[in-house]
């Protein structure tokens, strides 16, 4: 155990003696998500470094403090990329036109501060992620720290290496409560080798409509994002084969946008920096995630949509929580209250949805055994646990 984490694992054996609660940070770019953090603070950034990467076994493995732009530039000069798209919320990139549109912002990731073991913790993923899947499903094995200081190793650096329960993929999105993540090993995946992004001018229940009847069909698709900025639109990403993009292309319809434009857009989707996000005003965000099949819901205003209908961002005044929860329950989804017009104020519907009395027994027993004196980021999913 090197002197970094020496210092890392003696802090929270203290904290664990005293009872003092910790706060995971990273680079800090995650910190609006979730209950709002407290306690002392407990850093990664000291944890450093790309360990071990095999661009020809698609493996990487990183500590948790790396930053994540630091990795992706890493994977893109072999080619290779983290296909799930994980979000940085940087310094926030802006721009006045819609989607395709007006001159592009550079999509650059430079003062990026996200981490790799927060995007971990997080478990956020960006706009591929309903055809390639989410952050869990690329990781392959993780080492981490418990609340006793002991330093714990689960799964590896294979697909399959899991004998008994999948641990590592636990971690993600447990948003620290469970333990410190130090290091993690990743599958990759080669970047596409063409990619296309169409418009098409239609309304929110032909979008939906018309993307659940692609999503039947051999297509290479990737992405979507429809938003209504006076003119409703939806922009499919396609990704893949060069022979089956084009195909694709001609075959579908709609306006092909020029790539070298519209690919800034598409990190400004995923960072939640479009100009849709960025008039919000004095609203919450609510993150609704929905089956890809469920109709038009009477929310307050057009949503914006992405996963082929499976994400919807909406734009609501405080107080309206309990309404969105069921609109989402209704049709078998869940809502989440993802930034707060004001994160100081206490809300009594919290920030995810309340579990279920047989879930809520599964994360309490968890939180236990991993964490028996309750020290890590203690509140950050639910106020009570």
């Amino acid at each position: 155990m090197d002197s970094r984490l020496q210092d890392i694992t003696d802090q929270i054996r203290a904290a664990a003696a005293s009872g003092t609660p910790l706060r995971i940070r990273g680079g800090g770019s995650k910190d609006f998500y979730g209950e709002p953090p407290a306690g002392e603070l407990l850093e990664t950034s000291a944890l450093t470094g790309i360990t071990s990467y095999e661009p020809t076994e698609l493996v990487v493995t990183v500590r948790a403090g790396t930053p994540l732009a630091e990795l992706e530039a890493v994977l893109a000069e072999r080619g290779q990329c983290l296909p799930f798209e994980p979000p940085h919320f940087g310094p926030g990139a802006t721009r006045s036109e819609p989607l395709g549109e007006g001159p592009a912002y550079s999509g650059s990731t430079a003062g990026s501060v996200a981490t790799v073991g927060g995007m971990v913790a997080a478990g956020l993923s960006g706009p591929a992620r309903a055809n390639v899947g989410a952050v869990r499903d690329y990781v392959l094995g993780l080492t981490m720290l418990n609340g006793r200081g002991e330093l714990l190793t689960f799964g590896g650096q294979v697909m399959k290496n899991v004998a008994g329960y999948d641990v590592s993929r636990l971690m993600v999105g447990a948003m620290g409560t469970l333990g410190l993540l130090t290091e993690i090993s990743l599958k990759v995946l080669p970047l596409a080798p063409a990619e296309a992004t169409l418009k098409f001018q239609m309304s929110q229940a032909q979008a939906l409509v018309q993307l659940n009847r692609w999503g039947g069909q051999p297509l290479p698709l990737n992405a979507s994002c429809w938003v209504d900025d006076g003119l409703p639109a939806l922009y499919l990403r396609l990704r893949g084969a060069v022979a089956a993009v084009d195909a694709a292309c001609k075959t579908m319809g709609g306006e092909r946008q020029d790539n070298a434009a519209v690919a800034p857009d598409w990190t400004l989707c995923r960072d939640q920096q479009l100009p849709w996000f960025l008039a919000r005003g004095e609203r919450d965000l609510w993150r609704l995630s929905l089956p890809q099949t469920a109709a038009v819901l009477d929310l307050p205003e057009p949503p914006l949509i992405e996963w082929h209908g499976g994400l919807r961002w909406v734009r609501a005044a405080p107080g309206e929580g309990p309404r969105l929860r069921e609109l989402a329950a209704g049709v078998g989804g869940f809502a989440t209250l993802f930034i707060a017009d004001d994160a100081r104020k206490q809300r009594a519907e919290g920030r995810f949805d309340a579990l279920k009395p047989p879930l809520n027994r599964i994360h309490r027993q968890l939180k236990k055994e991993f964490d028996p004196s309750g020290i890590f980021n203690r509140g950050r999913l639910y106020p009570d646990l």
